[in-house]
């Protein structure tokens, strides 16, 4: 099985496409760390894996269970297509939005803005959920925000 061991790296970044999607190679990055037991403080089926799973209308098992089979990326994505039928525009836009996703209500902006005191309150470029995100696995791992 190919595993990722998130206690040693982070997943790949959540702007890293796979088929043009978007969160999709984080998240199976997630999943196989999750079933090797090497998760660290990573989760799968967060929610930002279920913005994946509600576009594509897919459980968070359908995925996990292709990752037990040992399935690459590009058999995990063949299956994708077939049980999705997204076209190739919906997966674009859907991907550019969720790229300039940030916080937009009140909660989320407290956390975003109390996450970035946390790891980097001298940054005032940081806007973006992934942003934050990749900052955040930077960091995480020894680099310097």
């Amino acid at each position: 099985m190919n595993t990722t061991d998130l206690t040693q790296r982070p997943p790949r970044s959540p702007r890293l496409k796979l088929g043009g999607y978007v969160i999709l190679p984080r998240m199976l990055d997630k999943g196989r760390a999750q079933l090797a037991g090497k998760s660290g403080e990573y989760h799968y089926a967060c929610p930002l894996d279920a913005r994946f799973l509600a576009f594509t209308e897919l459980t968070a098992d359908d995925i996990l269970n292709l990752l037990k089979l040992g399935k690459p990326d590009g058999e995990v994505l063949a299956w994708i297509r077939e049980h999705t039928k997204k076209e190739d525009w919906e997966i674009v836009a859907w991907s550019q939005y969720q790229m300039s996703r940030g916080p937009t209500d009140n909660e989320g902006r407290q956390y975003f803005n109390e996450a970035l005191q946390k790891i980097a309150p001298e940054r005032d470029d940081i806007a973006t959920w992934f942003d934050m995100l990749d900052l955040d696995d930077f960091v995480s791992f020894g680099g310097a925000a």
